[in-house]
């Protein structure tokens, strides 16, 4: 058993190159898309202009989040 262990452990390259097989060609590396950012600002803007509420609905979303999560560590943890 202790004779074989050197097999287990051997790379895949060694592996290959016992067996008689040739190297594992390399694939090619994925290109990631492009995003173009001057786009993506103009649209965001254009839509905060057209929608001048958003901002104070997510500031209002956020704030009402954090008084739960306060509101749920005073009574988990008995503070108050």
């Amino acid at each position: 058993m202790y004779g074989n262990s050197s097999v287990l452990i051997m790379g895949e390259a060694k592996r290959r190159k016992n067996l008689g097989i040739p190297p594992r060609e390399k694939t090619e590396d994925i290109k990631l898309p492009q995003l173009d950012k001057k786009a993506i600002q103009q649209k965001v803007r254009t839509t905060l202009y057209k929608y001048p509420i958003i901002p104070f609905l997510f500031y209002g979303a956020a704030i009402l989040i954090l008084i739960g999560c306060l509101f749920y560590v005073f009574k988990s943890f008995n503070i108050a």
